[in-house]
């Protein structure tokens, strides 16, 4: 790996384009640098992951609202909607869409944490989309995964978005424009404007994971995705985008970020160097926000030592600045304590988390956010007494990649203090229980039951599991339908996301 300096200079500089970050991001995406195995056994969890997850989303508002629009941009040959026939093709860049938002609607595939925090899986649908549209094999797509990976993993190791209030689908944009790179086999001044193209429409506020969160932190993500596949389609005409993207005197970094006398340091793979960041990234065991995770875990250890939950006075959980300012008391928002917060909210809110978890020692996609759950008055109670602190020693932890945990502390009457701590969640790589292919393929299957059918699960995870020798064919069988309509409304929670049906549109 090398590092790139990444520093904003005056028009007058004429920065050359041969040193401006987009170009080196570019270059990355045209390397042809083989994958390695181990490597591509992880691009197929990934896949698998995504698929699972957005199986459970299927039912719910924003999902199906998603796929509704879609459905209206038919395109042959096009590529496949999950939940939909395989007849009803549409645009790749709104089959990247409907998918996009099923993938991350219920916030539980996969994620990276380091100066930015980001789910690298948002990558994968706009990468699948355009692969069965332009008739690529699954050795194509594999590299183009990898590709993405490996630019929004860095870019998140060396260009912090949060404090400066963007939100981090500012990576997103040119990840999913980097790996189009890849995957179409693009020259990279294509590539090149592409990403700045990307980058420039997709900078956004961190107000849609802020305060009340609104549905449409699962649109979020789609949204970069299918622009920078717009991004990509103008690029292959001929058109060009705003340069420098990162550097210029009125850019991104000088705009947006910590202005004129910023000074980033970029890691990214030298040419011939293989591409591993996706091996740095870990999957969720369950759903809720990657910070979380680890705490879940914590609360169910604890769960046998502390008897009689109401006797608790207080609990204080000793943790990073980012996991205290993003789930934590540390964000200053109302919302994270209130009953009738929208599931997005509660998600996102470490105290109402760990109370569940602690009371009913498990946590589950559905049944852990319904309203009646979260308004439970022995819930709300400890849910109250719960606070965190930030500590440098695990800001430090966590930015080296070594902890996303925390030290907690629970004062009892009678019983007096009990502490423990937890370094990460037990699915992490370096957890108690990782994950592997079987964890994978059982939690897909755990998810996908009863939202899609038995034998679309199977085929679809006979291919996956042998994604990177697929031809184009077989990569366009990288789908599933949907399951009779009974069956939708049996599913808990299949309107949820913003309760009420699904909505009627211009269309």
């Amino acid at each position: 790996m090398k590092l790139y300096e990444v520093r904003p200079h005056k028009s007058a500089e004429a920065l050359p384009r041969e040193e401006q970050l987009a170009w080196k991001l570019a270059l990355l995406a045209a390397d042809p640098v083989a994958v390695e195995p181990e490597v591509a056994e992880m691009v197929a969890n990934r896949l698998i992951d995504d698929a699972g997850v957005a199986a459970a989303a299927l039912g719910r508002r924003p999902v199906a609202n998603a796929r509704a629009q879609a459905l209206h941009h038919h395109l042959a040959p096009g590529a496949l909607i999950w939940g939909c026939p395989a007849a009803s093709a549409v645009s790749p860049e709104w089959a990247a869409w409907a998918n996009g938002v099923a993938v991350r609607e219920l916030d539980f595939h996969d994620t990276f944490l380091a100066a930015e925090y980001s789910h690298p899986g948002d990558n994968i649908p706009a990468l699948l989309a355009v692969a069965q549209h332009a008739g690529r094999n699954g050795a194509a797509l594999v590299r183009a995964i990898v590709t993405a990976y490996e630019v929004q993993v860095n870019l998140c190791r060396g260009i912090a978005l949060h404090p400066h209030r963007v939100d981090h689908i500012a990576h997103l944009g040119p990840s999913v424009a980097a790996g189009l790179g890849t995957l179409l086999g693009l020259a990279p001044e294509v590539t090149y404007h592409a990403i700045g193209q990307a980058l420039h429409t997709t900078t956004t506020t961190r107000q849609s994971r802020k305060g009340e969160i609104s549905t449409w932190k699962a649109y979020a993500p789609a949204f970069a995705a299918k622009v920078a596949i717009e991004a990509v389609d103008r690029a292959m005409r001929g058109e060009t985008s705003p340069a420098p993207i990162y550097e210029g005197e009125d850019g991104f970094i000088a705009w947006f970020l910590d202005g004129p006398d910023a000074r980033y340091q970029v890691p990214l793979p030298e040419t011939g160097e293989q591409k591993r960041a996706i091996l740095s990234t870990f999957t969720k065991e369950h759903s809720a926000e990657y910070q979380a995770q680890a705490f879940i875990d914590l609360a169910r250890r604890l769960r046998g030592r502390l008897g009689d939950l109401s006797a608790v006075k207080r609990v204080t959980i000793y943790t990073s600045h980012h996991t205290h300012n993003v789930i934590g008391t540390g964000s200053g928002d109302p919302e994270k304590f209130d009953p009738r917060a929208s599931r997005e909210t509660l998600d996102h809110s470490l105290p109402y988390i760990f109370a569940v978890a602690l009371e009913d020692g498990a946590w589950d996609h559905e049944e852990s956010y319904e309203r009646e759950r979260a308004a439970r008055p022995s819930t709300v109670a400890l849910w109250r007494k719960i606070s965190t602190e930030e500590r440098p020693e695990w800001t430090e932890r966590y930015l080296k990649g070594r902890a996303f945990g925390g030290h907690v502390v629970v004062e009892s009457e009678g019983t007096g203090a009990i502490e423990d701590e937890v370094d990460v969640a037990d699915a992490h790589p370096l957890g108690a229980r990782p994950f592997g292919r079987a964890e994978y393929i059982s939690k897909f299957r755990r998810l996908a039951r009863g939202a899609v059918p038995e034998q679309d699960q199977e085929d679809f995870l006979a291919l996956a599991c042998r994604l990177g020798d697929l031809s184009k064919q077989e990569v366009r069988g990288l789908t599933f339908g949907s399951p009779t309509p009974s069956d939708v409304a049996g599913r808990r929670g299949a309107t949820a996301g913003g309760s009420g049906p699904v909505g009627q549109g211009l269309f």
